[in-house]
């Protein structure tokens, strides 16, 4: 009798195992209400795991019972079921930890390829785009260029090894890209098949950069030898044209900058740098200009390299081309034979020498020497970074360094010894005339209104860039000597065509900060130069704005633009560095790298502090069920009072939660009917780090800001938020709008340029075309996040020293664009400190600057997660709301469990919930449960089922045994 009661008591476990699921599943949908909210994941998972942890106790009760009477033989097979139970409750318990990570991993096989498919077709079409208005012509000597239809020989490497990207979360995906030899092809220009063979020959695989341990670029250059050339491949290549295209790529990505000494390299050689050509290349480039007539050089590059060798007469003519992506070299091959007209304009100074920039002996890794500290088997050192520059960044320091700062004039010399091709400079195929047509000008705005005319013979678009120039007194505030102020593209103008344009500048936007003075931005009074120039060193033509009277911004005259009135926030981190000034160039600027050095006991404490905070005088929050949905919240404005009702219907464990699994993802909430919501980076693409969606690999950003056009960033923007609609994600990290600090920025594919307007407006634009389709977006890195070397040997982030003006008016700035006129909804926060805090617990910085002062309201997320010094509950206090880890991270008791904690949760929980809710987050929300759901609760109740016949074999083993000697006997 006991033995069939037990038996039976087994197969009401796997009865309610069984017919258990499908009921819950059916209370987590909630009776389906339209919209549909989706499906809550971890609750279905929860109570897969939890029947399988009641079966799995009764069991075990029960099989300590039998094991006790059981001998040998029996105990033996016990102990596999024990095990199997054991297996069985694991992978539950884990699936139901993981289960959001695994439903963002099983999504990409519920997408619809087709949907995909002609999504990532639009991408590559205006990939070429982006890559045709993107292209500078740096050189065209007697017209060199476009080539004739017909052979040409292709030399170079990178021919065909060509960077189509950079490495990283930004660097896209390579998915069957269009080839030079192909792009040349389909513009009618056919490459010598010898030499494509002789580089295939020779081609050796760049190195893969691991997602989970970047590295940044492969520096090797594998570049043949002037030898390796046969006389008879010369002479082959002779005879099929007199034209010779000669290829030089570099690349790089996340996780390190690009080396400044090449000797460790494959073809590098000691002293030098990866951004000048390596000796193999030198002696290449000589062998072609000695035989062939023609030499047109392409630069496939996002970085600025060092090319003084185009000055030689025998290089006919110069392309810099960047990183063209998927479909880019079409574009490449369309101006190479005059089918297009280049109409890109440089994003960065070129210079003679890359080693010229003032950051040049403040970038890469710089310990402290005192701080030595263990982390398991490793030894680390806390470590700084420098802005000993200021706000001397690209052109604000080679356009202000030769100028006398009494006359204001130019010492042209020195400067064309030092700057190459300025910011701003290309060249066309046609002569564009721009002049002045209207200039008016008020208390607040200045408007100047331009004339374009095509001059020339063939079709193009012209760039038109205002610049101001301010006034600068020796020993002042800072000031650079031009200041890009506006720009916009034309349209595609006809020989003879013309075309007006209007440039606008608020004369608040003038206003310089002074960080040791007034604490506040100052217009200073005199004259300010508002020149209309071809690039930041050449002017077409100068109107003049007179300030009569100093203007301080402060309490009492806040910027129109501002919430609340801009002062001081950022005194601790100012350091003791020794900043470079225009009033004494030669005392101020560095001249060697910098070193090891000591800090203070106090800096030590506050970089080891992971101290939380609270405030004990804190009112509790309130918990009530109010019937609303987050739906009910989409279009209405953040302060609306209906949102603190929505939020009272939170739990704390909801609120846990929402801000711990922020993974590539967030997750939905029943309390709410929240749906989950997939994130992906996608600076350059779709790229899905946990799924591996990935989408059309567009041109770099550099690209992107070399076109100058901001509507085409638009529509680039529009194009990543409908690609990334169709692979069922509704978040995208993107845009990148760090600056262009360091020629030798290993970053610096997947940010704009070194001008922070440029790098505003381009990544505003994309941001803004990505939430016209339903896409929210994170802009990163907040903030002064312009290095990659060592990030990943920070285990505490580097302490960064910088002065408040070169913040606010270089480093802020893209971000500050963005959110006053771009209304971004999404941030996300960087991994170094600002002076010793971590930026992710900076309260001035995420609060007091970018929510007060600027009015952002959104959610802030942490890059990926960092727990050797990420304080995530000190974050939650500061600002940082979302937590970018692909485990849930966890949270102490200051703020689970107090009122304090509680309502930091609330408050990020807010912020979070605002980002999602105005997006397509509903139009991508799972409907139905996921098959790989359904797969998995089969599996299961079929193991459960085995284990549970087991378990009735072995409890009715007795039984059995006698029936067996009865059957002997008879």
């Amino acid at each position: 009798m006991k033995k069939r009661c037990t038996s039976k008591f087994t197969l009401l476990l796997l009865g309610i195992g069984i017919f258990g699921f499908p009921v819950q599943t059916f209370a987590a949908r909630k009776g389906g209400e339209e919209p549909s909210y989706g499906i809550n994941i971890g609750q279905i998972l929860f109570w897969i795991a939890a029947i399988v942890v009641v079966l799995a106790i009764a069991l075990v009760i029960f099989s300590i019972y039998r094991m006790v009477k059981l001998k040998r033989t029996r105990k033996i097979w016990w102990s596999i079921f024990a095990l199997l139970l054991v297996v069985v409750v694991a992978l539950n318990l884990a699936v139901n930890s993981f289960g959001q990570i695994a439903n963002a991993y099983m999504s990409r096989y519920q997408i619809d390829e087709t949907k995909v498919n002609k999504a990532r077709e639009k991408g590559k079409k205006l990939t070429e785009q982006m890559e045709e208005e993107g292209i500078v012509m740096l050189e065209n000597k007697k017209e060199a260029l476009p080539l004739e239809k017909g052979h040409v020989n292709v030399f170079g490497y990178g021919s065909s090894a060509p960077v189509y990207g950079g490495s990283g979360s930004g660097g896209g995906k390579e998915l069957d890209n269009v080839t030079l030899e192909q792009g040349l092809k389909h513009a009618g220009l056919k490459a010598n098949p010898e030499l494509v063979k002789f580089y295939k020959d020779r081609y050796v695989p760049r190195e893969k950069v691991n997602m989970h341990k970047l590295v940044g670029g492969d520096f090797n250059s594998h570049e043949p030898k002037a030898s390796d050339y046969s006389q008879s491949l010369m002479n082959h290549a002779k005879k099929y044209s007199d034209t010779a295209l000669v290829v030089f790529a570099r690349n790089s990505g996340e996780g390190a900058d690009i080396t400044t000494d090449m000797k460790n390299y494959t073809g590098g050689s000691k002293g030098k740098h990866y951004l000048e050509l390596t000796n193999n290349e030198e002696a290449m480039l000589n062998m072609v200009k000695q035989n062939f007539q023609k030499v047109v050089v392409v630069l496939n590059s996002s970085y600025p390299m060092e090319l003084g060798f185009l000055k030689d007469d025998k290089v006919s003519a110069a392309l810099w081309i960047g990183n063209p992506g998927s479909t880019g070299f079409d574009a490449v091959g369309k101006v190479l034979a005059g089918e297009a007209n280049p109409s890109g304009r440089l994003v960065d100074t070129y210079t003679y020498d890359a080693t010229s920039a003032p950051s040049y002996y403040n970038i890469g890794e710089f310990p402290y020497k005192n701080s030595t500290f263990k982390d398991g088997d490793n030894t680390w050192h806390y470590k700084y970074i420098d802005y000993a520059e200021g706000i001397y960044v690209g052109y604000r320091y080679y356009e202000t360094r030769y100028v006398n700062n009494q006359t204001g004039k130019m010492d042209e010399q020195a400067y064309r010894k030092a700057v190459q091709y300025p910011f701003g400079y290309g060249l066309s195929y046609t002569k564009f005339k721009q002049e002045i047509s209207e200039y008016k000008t008020g208390k607040k705005t200045i408007e100047m209104r331009v004339k374009i005319t095509n001059e020339g013979t063939k079709a193009g678009k012209d760039v038109v860039q205002a610049y101001y120039t301010p006034p600068y007194t020796t020993g002042g505030i800072e000031k650079s000597h031009v200041v890009l102020a506006d720009f916009t593209k034309t349209k595609n103008l006809k020989p003879g065509e013309s075309e007006q344009v209007k440039l606008k500048i608020n004369v608040e936007d003038m206003s310089s900060y002074d960080d040791t003075g007034a604490k506040a931005y100052v217009l200073e009074k005199g004259n300010y130069g508002i020149k209309l120039m071809n690039n930041a060193h050449d002017v077409i033509e100068q109107k003049n704005f007179q300030v009569p009277e100093t203007v301080v911004y402060d309490k009492n005259n806040k910027r129109k633009s501002d919430q609340k009135v801009a002062q001081n926030e950022f005194d601790d981190a100012r350091g003791d560095v020794k900043y470079v000034s225009r009033a004494n160039w030669d005392k101020t600027l560095p001249k060697e790298m910098a070193k090891p050095k000591m800090a203070s006991e106090k800096m030590l404490r506050e970089l080891k502090s992971f101290a939380v905070k609270s405030d004990k005088k804190a009112k509790p929050i309130k918990f009530k069920d109010h019937g609303l949905s987050l739906y009910d919240m989409k279009g209405l404005s953040y302060e609306d009072p209906l949102w603190e009702k929505l939020l009272e219907q939170l739990s704390v464990k909801d609120m846990k939660k929402l801000i711990s699994f922020g993974g590539f993802q967030t997750i939905a909430v029943n309390s709410i009917k929240k749906p989950a919501t997939i994130e992906s980076d996608g600076p350059a693409g779709i790229n899905q780090l946990v799924s591996g969606a990935q989408g059309n690999q567009y041109a770099s950003e550099v690209v992107m800001a070399s076109t100058w056009n901001k509507q085409l960033a638009e529509q680039v923007g529009k194009s990543l938020a409908v690609e990334a609609k169709a692979s069922n994600i509704t978040g995208l990290y993107l845009p990148g709008v760090n600056i262009h600090r360091s020629p030798f920025g290993g970053r610096n594919f997947e940010y704009y340029s070194e001008d922070p307007l440029l790098s505003g407006i381009i990544g505003k634009q994309i941001a803004v075309g990505a939430q016209k389709k339903g896409s929210y977006t994170f802009m990163k890195h907040f903030a002064m996040y312009d290095e990659e070397t060592k990030r990943y040997e920070f285990p505490t982030g580097a302490a960064t020293w910088s002065t408040e003006q070169s913040m606010r008016e270089v480093y802020l700035k893209p971000f500050e664009i963005a959110v006053k006129q771009g209304h971004i909804t999404g941030i996300m926060s960087s991994y170094n400190r600002l002076g010793t805090k971590w930026i992710g617990v900076s309260k001035k910085l995420l609060q007091n600057v970018l929510r007060d002062e600027w009015g952002f309201r959104g959610s802030v997320i942490t890059d990926y997660y960092k727990p050797q010094y990420m304080n995530i509950d000190e974050a939650l206090a500061a600002g940082n709301d979302l937590v970018l880890y692909i485990l849930p991270t966890k949270l102490k008791k200051e703020t689970l469990e107090t009122n304090w904690g509680q309502q930091n949760m609330r408050k990020a929980s807010h912020n979070i919930l605002y980002t999602v809710v105005n997006s397509h987050a509903y139009d991508v929300a799972e409907k139905h449960v996921p098959m790989w759901i359904i797969l998995y609760m089969l599996g299961d109740l079929i193991l459960l089922g085995f284990i549970g016949y087991m378990m009735y074999r072995l409890t009715d083993s007795k039984k059995m045994q006698r029936k067996k000697e009865a059957k002997l006997k008879q």
